[in-house]
């Protein structure tokens, strides 16, 4: 699997908490890139939804994060 920023940017208006399922139909009804769904058909699926982008890429930059690029 593998994750890069604009990948999983597809996901971050997602209806969260989202199960797997749900979150394959939604990228595939927002047209993402085929990417994003092999990613999210390879992810676990235990039933349980996953509450937030995080919990799919534990790597994305979230509001907290210090960019480096960032001004002050």
């Amino acid at each position: 699997m593998y994750w890069s920023l604009e990948l999983a940017s597809y996901l971050e208006d997602a209806p969260w908490p989202a199960t797997k399922g749900e979150l394959i139909d939604y990228a595939e009804r927002t047209g993402a890139p085929r990417e994003v769904i092999e990613n999210l058909e390879e992810m676990e699926d235990d039933g349980e939804p996953y509450e937030s982008i995080e919990e799919v890429w534990p790597d994305y930059p979230t509001a907290d994060d210090d960019f480096y690029f960032e001004e002050e």
